[in-house]
């Protein structure tokens, strides 16, 4: 695929964006935001993957070497969350998510299906809804969250959700376009959409990510 190249004479500003995985990750959410976001590395954004320890599995048995630890999260300027098989037992692992010290006023916050609970076990959604997957929904009410039903996407100032099996491109997306506008993020997503229409395809998915922002789209700065 071809790599979006910058058009400005001076070196951009590095953007880190922590992609955090855990034992049972969904290879979907994780891999998917990974390929996107690294298509903006050009431009200075740099995605990886951190999480506890040196490897972990998926759910479907994938084995992953990590690429940072945990704490390299509250580092970067943007945090995601995906789905996982056991999110609600990591919701409840105090020991675990009290390493993580995230921060919306200098971070940005996204998270993929069942990793919602995350963000609200860290305290993150606030007075916010929030999009899951069915099987969340209960924990989420449980905590107090909530739920937007039927809705693939949502966010409001510096944190979004969004839920579905193939729902990874919304949230990049989302995070592409407050890091580097519309320009940067069409280039990256045109190469991998569907071939045949991509361009009304690009124009339908960022339309749906700015009617989805609560309060109206915010520009990037």
């Amino acid at each position: 695929m071809r790599e979006v190249t910058p058009t400005g004479l001076n070196a951009p500003a590095s953007t880190r964006v922590a992609i955090v995985c855990f034992d049972g990750f969904d290879e979907l959410d994780c891999f998917i935001t990974l390929g996107l976001l690294n298509r903006l590395r050009p431009l200075g954004c740099s995605a990886e993957l951190c999480g506890p320890g040196s490897a972990i599995s998926s759910m479907n048995g994938v084995q992953l070497q990590l690429q940072r630890p945990l704490e390299w999260a509250n580092e970067a300027e943007a945090v995601l969350f995906g789905s996982n098989l056991y999110n609600r037992a990591l919701a409840e692992n105090s020991a675990l998510l009290d390493r993580l010290q995230l921060d919306p006023l200098r971070q940005r916050v996204g998270a993929l299906g069942s990793g919602s609970l995350l963000l609200a076990r860290l305290g993150l959604l606030g007075d916010m809804p929030a999009c899951c997957d069915a099987a969340t929904r209960p924990w989420l009410l449980e905590a107090g969250v909530r739920v937007l039903e039927n809705e693939p996407f949502h966010a409001h100032g510096p944190v979004a959700t969004a839920s579905g099996g193939l729902a990874a491109p919304l949230l990049a997306a989302w995070l592409m376009l407050h890091l580097q506008g519309e320009a940067a993020t069409r280039e990256a997503l045109r190469p991998v959409v569907a071939a045949g229409a991509r361009e009304p395809a690009v124009d339908r998915l960022l339309a749906q990510v700015r009617s989805a922002c609560a309060g109206g789209w915010e520009h990037p700065a």
